[in-house]
């Protein structure tokens, strides 16, 4: 189950993490050796269609944050960042093609050939 916190409300919707990404999530920060990250996950102003996603590990909790929890992992978004990623699924490919994570964003209304930036 998903739960969504912000500093006053909880509920289960915003951005999602597939089972495949989040034990790859766990599996890095396993990596790192602390236990004190989480995922974060923002657009930025940026790329060639307008606006970038970003994700990046974070040990801050910053005012207005959004916190999800998929299992043991945390996904933290920025107030300004969560509507661009309302209903967002962010997963993990790992194929003779490609690998790394993928985010599909219903709310992009096109995106770039490289798939970094949309708009």
């Amino acid at each position: 189950m998903t739960t969504e916190t912000t500093s006053t409300t909880s509920t289960t919707t915003g951005i999602a993490l597939t089972d495949v990404a989040a034990a790859k999530v766990a599996a890095l920060l396993a990596q790192e050796g602390r236990d004190d990250l989480n995922l974060r996950v923002a657009v930025q102003p940026g790329g060639c269609s307008g606006l970038r996603y970003q994700l990046y590990f974070d040990d801050r909790n910053m005012d207005g944050d959004v916190i999800r929890e998929f299992g043991a992992v945390k996904v933290i978004t920025d107030k300004m960042s969560d509507p661009y990623l309302s209903g967002a699924t962010i997963d993990f490919v790992d194929t003779i093609e490609k690998q790394g994570f993928t985010i599909d964003n219903p709310n992009a209304q096109g995106s770039c050939a490289c798939g970094d930036s949309f708009n």
